[in-house]
């Protein structure tokens, strides 16, 4: 069997704030303008006005990614300056109104906002997606009903959005709240081959309904346009290595089902019901509460579901030259994920301050600070 390239590529999405009040702002076409000059066709504009989205080249390594990922960041965050703003990269602006935000005059996006009314109005919401290399179309589909069980660790690690216009929502992930009220969203329905996927799709098509695979926005999905599967579960991570971290382990987990397939061996395929529940459990508690080992019958820690993935995906790391990455997800563990560190800074500004305005402001600000700290 061939072995797949596992190439590698990264898909962010940047929250625009004005400099000085962290509200959220617009990227003028000025600023997209000096953006495309900089970085071409790796930038473009994104639903809402206040967001741009990055793409990095396909990377045959993660030390690849990680320096075009330097550079984009490093590059936005540049650009951004000149024009008296700042990037975010978390999935939720904490205080923000999406009632007062617009979308972008563009056909494709006029048509969203058309077609999902006010589904589509709540979208203020960013998320980073994940492309892993995977040339034979049936792999892709045998790869991606494996994987949907792996999902919700992902997404533990990632969360990033606790707040929702100054509130609290209790959920470590308040982005897939949002996310899940669109058509075609959610886990991955079990598929029989490349042509079953294929033939469901074109069954709505055909409709008029949507006008390509495009508009199917699974948690994962086989790409539309690039030979890849594409984890789209998870959250926006500040910080740039924990994002890669994250990366690190989905391309690992690809070559551990293939490596897996080679022998003619596969990960146990569960119900969409149970990956669902802890699919939930990610959403609502990120790590704090562990998810269910079926295998086992019983909620285990996430920190010993890690430690189980990383020495399961020890020998992928090794051969894609990714192990101090996946290693590093320990960090993500220790400090917490992007919630618990907001929470805990709002919670600490609170008790200093008693105010709510400034706590959040606290909140803001480390995330700015955040954005730059691995560059």
């Amino acid at each position: 069997m061939t072995e797949p390239t596992f190439t590698m590529g990264i898909e962010e999405e940047y929250l625009l704030v004005d400099r000085d009040t962290l509200d959220l702002a617009e990227a003028t076409p000025e600023l997209m303008e000096d953006c495309r000059a900089a970085l071409g066709d790796q930038v473009s504009p994104e639903f809402l006005r206040c967001q741009v989205e990055i793409g990095t080249v396909v990377c045959q390594t993660i030390a690849e990614a990680r320096e075009d990922l330097k550079r984009l960041r490093s590059t936005v965050a540049e650009t951004a300056g000149r024009h008296g703003l700042v990037p975010l990269a978390a999935s939720c602006h904490p205080t923000a109104d999406y009632k007062t935000q617009a979308h972008t005059d563009k056909d494709r996006y006029n048509a969203l906002s058309h077609d999902l009314a006010g589904v589509a109005r709540r979208l203020l919401i960013s998320g980073m997606h994940v492309h892993i290399g995977i040339e034979d179309d049936d792999l892709r589909i045998d790869l991606m009903n494996q994987a949907t069980y792996f999902l919700p660790h992902l997404l533990a690690l990632s969360c990033s959005s606790p707040f929702w216009q100054g509130e609290d929502t209790g959920l470590a992930s308040y982005r897939l709240t949002v996310f899940d009220n669109l058509p075609r969203t959610g886990l991955p329905p079990r598929l029989e081959s490349h042509g079953s996927y294929r033939r469901a799709v074109e069954a709505i098509v055909r409709t008029g309904a949507i006008e390509d695979a495009t508009k199917v926005w699974w948690d994962m999905r086989p790409s539309d346009r690039f030979p890849t599967l594409e984890s789209r579960i998870c959250d926006m991570s500040p910080r740039m290595e924990h994002a890669l971290s994250i990366a690190a382990l989905t391309q690992c987990l690809m070559r551990m089902l293939w490596r897996l397939k080679v022998k003619n061996q596969r990960w146990r395929i569960y119900d969409q019901f149970l990956v669902g529940e802890n699919r939930w459990r990610a959403q609502r508690y990120g790590m704090t509460e562990g998810l269910i080992d079926f295998g086992r019958g019983e909620v285990v820690p996430f920190a010993d579901l890690l430690e189980e993935m990383i020495e399961l995906l020890s020998e992928d790391a090794e051969a894609l030259s990714c192990l101090a990455e996946i290693e590093g997800a320990r960090d993500i563990l220790l400090g917490g994920n992007s919630a618990d560190r907001q929470r805990e800074i709002h919670e600490r500004e609170l008790g200093l301050t008693g105010s709510r305005p400034r706590a959040m402001h606290a909140v803001l600000s480390s995330l700015v600070a955040e954005f730059t700290q691995d560059l």
